[in-house]
């Protein structure tokens, strides 16, 4: 008969007192339990002490991840982890009392091994999170393979309710080619803004150089860079992105480069900087500020 740890591994580091029963002893289960090596997290309901917390979470309610929890379960791009797991119940499903802290839903939901399936994923996403948020979750999806392009449109023109809309252009302005979470965040201030235009990770090449935009407008050669620090923090990367920068200036690109802190906290500045860059307004204020 297997191990109550080992049957804890191979269900993701929880499971409920009928799924273990049917491996294990019940004296295995007291047992282990009695020696720490596991926890109880609800009536029924048992876990290890490192198991995923959202996962625990959802089993300990009876529910399936779901929403954020679930785009970080399968490896999606996310700007802001919730601070709590998102969990759904199916619709007629009363809340444990004994469950561990999440945020509840509640809708009828396909699901992998207690997850949302990633197109249900992606679509809870697109219905709830603010358009930065959302893109990055879709954007990250169809760059990963996880979510087709074709399929995300198909679902999304057959949905009914509230929301349709929003989901729909959401789906329809996703895009594969993006590279990080802060580029996605980045054109999404943009469109927002009513700033169309920007293609993601636009290649610039000749015979002696080669190098991919973030985003850009090729018609009027201005590229705009989302820098993450961990892409540009040592002295070797300084030296390959001053040559860059300087090979496409002289290529007659205007690269215009934002940090996190710039596209996430100061939206004013970027979309000033970027609609004077691209000469859709006058240069009426400074665009210099206090680091």
């Amino acid at each position: 008969m297997a191990d109550v740890i080992e049957v804890l591994g191979r269900r993701g580091g929880s499971a409920t007192f009928a799924d273990l029963r049917a491996l294990v002893s019940a004296r295995a289960i007291r047992s282990a339990l009695a020696d720490g090596c596991i926890r109880r997290v609800a009536k029924g309901v048992y876990a290890l002490p490192e198991a995923p917390r959202a996962l625990t979470a959802a089993r300990s309610h009876g529910g399936v991840v779901s929403h954020l929890s679930a785009a970080q379960h399968w490896g999606l791009g996310v700007i802001n982890p919730p601070a709590l797991p998102h969990v759904t119940l199916a619709p007629a499903r009363v809340r444990r009392r004994t469950g561990l802290p999440c945020i509840l839903h509640w809708a009828p939901v396909a699901a992998l091994d207690d997850v949302t399936t990633p197109i249900r994923t992606v679509l809870d996403c697109l219905r709830t999170l603010p358009l930065g948020e959302a893109l990055a979750v879709a954007d990250s999806a169809l760059r990963s393979g996880c979510v087709d392009q074709d399929e995300l449109l198909e679902v999304a023109t057959k949905l009914r309710g509230p929301h349709r809309r929003r989901i729909l252009r959401i789906a329809e302005l996703a895009d594969g080619r993006a590279e990080s979470v802060l580029e996605s965040s980045l054109r999404a201030l943009l469109i927002e803004r009513g700033i169309d235009g920007f293609v993601p990770q636009v290649l610039v090449q000749d015979s002696l150089f080669s190098a991919r935009l973030d985003l850009a407008m090729p018609e009027i050669r201005l590229g705009l860079e989302a820098d993450g620090f961990e892409h540009h923090g040592t002295r070797r990367a300084l030296v390959r992105d001053c040559r860059r920068q300087v090979n496409l200036t002289v290529r007659g690109w205007t690269i215009l480069r934002f940090s996190w802190e710039d596209v996430m906290f100061d939206e004013e500045w970027v979309v000033n900087a970027v609609e004077q860059a691209a000469g859709r307004q006058p240069l009426t204020k400074p665009l210099l500020r206090a680091a």
